[in-house]
């Protein structure tokens, strides 16, 4: 039986054992903080049933997990293939949502799915999509990078429209978002000169999604709020308090008294909920993982002999270790509430997904780059004949 599924393994599970090791590991972690955040709600919102969470949240951390298993199962340079299809896609719903969407919290970010009842937010979407084709345009073009005109116009202007219509309803993945592709650029060798022509084009869609979106009050109000050194908002403070209570050690699993009163304990505030429950070390603990799977994703791009498998792997490293930062760096007082998923633990369906996608590729390029450099050892060592 251990023969079996040792096997199984080996033949089935491939790429960095430690990306999947990180990846496993804050699964876990997600379903017993997302029950223990969620416990309340659910007892007020389903009679009692404190384990409807706990179901779900486990349904949606293995549809993740399978996700990133099917995803690392297929070859990497497929997904150039389908990226400009995706971000046209992508695009598509952005205005869609904008125009027609489920408005929520004062913000239209999702849409209802029919049949299944379920809401998806395409911003994850075409985050993931704009980061792949980001990726396969930048690889394409290494050779005539400095062409303005061939090579920077097509990047700026996708960059620039798909940021835009994410900041239409959601600043803060728009902001994350325009920095991942900074960063994808600049280790794309994009010339210094064109990556501030692409900082121009990053404010100016962010003037117009100010001006017309639905978010700019938000943003200013929730900047001053962060600013003003006398007044401390709702949310803030009781997330201080989690942490504070916290102390070194943590109350312990389940022991959150703070999920009572912090609003969205188990999406934007999961992390103070953490700090609370596990204390400064199960916080430290966290901050090392998604730390070290920027790590292993950034040796998987120095590993890739292909510029498309190095960028992509960096890409979509950059994108969900920022989002992790700030995500804990507004739990703690860091930067103003942006309302953004810690990745891998917060609650959620799209979110979970695409994290769980974007994991497999990385792993795919690492499983690629492996592959091909153990077939060139093999065919070194093979004898030659005479």
């Amino acid at each position: 039986m251990v023969d079996t599924i040792k096997g199984w393994i080996e033949n089935n599970i491939k790429g960095d054992p430690i990306i999947w090791f990180i990846a496993i590991s804050l699964s876990i972690l997600s379903i017993l903080v997302v029950y223990s955040a969620t416990g309340t709600l659910a007892y007020k919102s389903y009679g009692g049933n404190t384990e409807y969470f706990l179901f779900k949240q486990t349904f949606l951390v293995l549809l993740s997990l399978i996700a990133m298993w099917v995803a690392h199962r297929i070859d990497y340079k497929y997904y150039a293939k389908i990226s400009r299809v995706a971000l046209i896609v992508a695009a598509l719903l952005l205005l869609y949502t904008w125009f027609s969407g489920v408005n929520l919290n004062e913000a239209t970010r999702w849409i209802e799915i029919p049949l299944i009842n379920q809401q998806f937010q395409p911003s994850d979407f075409a985050t993931f999509a704009l980061v792949i084709n980001l990726a396969s345009m930048l690889a394409k073009r290494q050779q005539n990078i400095a062409d303005f005109k061939e090579s920077l116009i097509p990047i700026l202007i996708w960059c620039g429209v798909i940021v835009g219509l994410i900041a239409l309803s959601n600043f803060s993945s728009a902001a994350l978002l325009f920095l991942t592709c900074m960063l994808l650029l600049f280790i794309g060798r994009v010339p210094v000169k064109y990556l501030f022509m692409l900082i121009v084009v990053g404010v100016l869609a962010g003037i117009i999604a100010f001006k017309i979106g639905e978010r700019g009050e938000t943003v200013v109000n929730r900047f001053e709020n962060w600013l003003n050194p006398t007044e401390v908002s709702f949310q803030a403070r009781q997330s201080y308090i989690a942490i504070a209570t916290g102390g070194i050690a943590g109350k312990g699993p389940g022991q959150s008294d703070q999920r009572n009163f912090l609003p969205h304990p188990y999406s934007d505030f999961i992390y103070a909920i953490i700090l609370e429950e596990y204390g400064l070390i199960g916080g430290i603990l966290v901050v090392f993982l998604y730390l070290a799977l920027l790590y292993r994703g950034m040796v998987t791009t120095a590993k890739s002999e292909r510029p498309f498998g190095g960028l992509l792997s960096a890409g979509l490293s950059f994108a969900l270790v920022l989002q992790a930062m700030v995500n804990m760096g507004v739990a703690v007082g860091l930067g103003p509430i942006t309302g953004l998923p810690l990745p891998f633990l917060s609650m959620g369906g799209t979110s979970l997904l695409f994290t769980g996608i974007s994991l497999g590729i990385v792993l795919s390029v690492s499983r690629g780059e492996h592959t091909e450099n153990l077939f060139r050892t093999k065919k070194k060592k093979a004898p030659q004949l005479a």
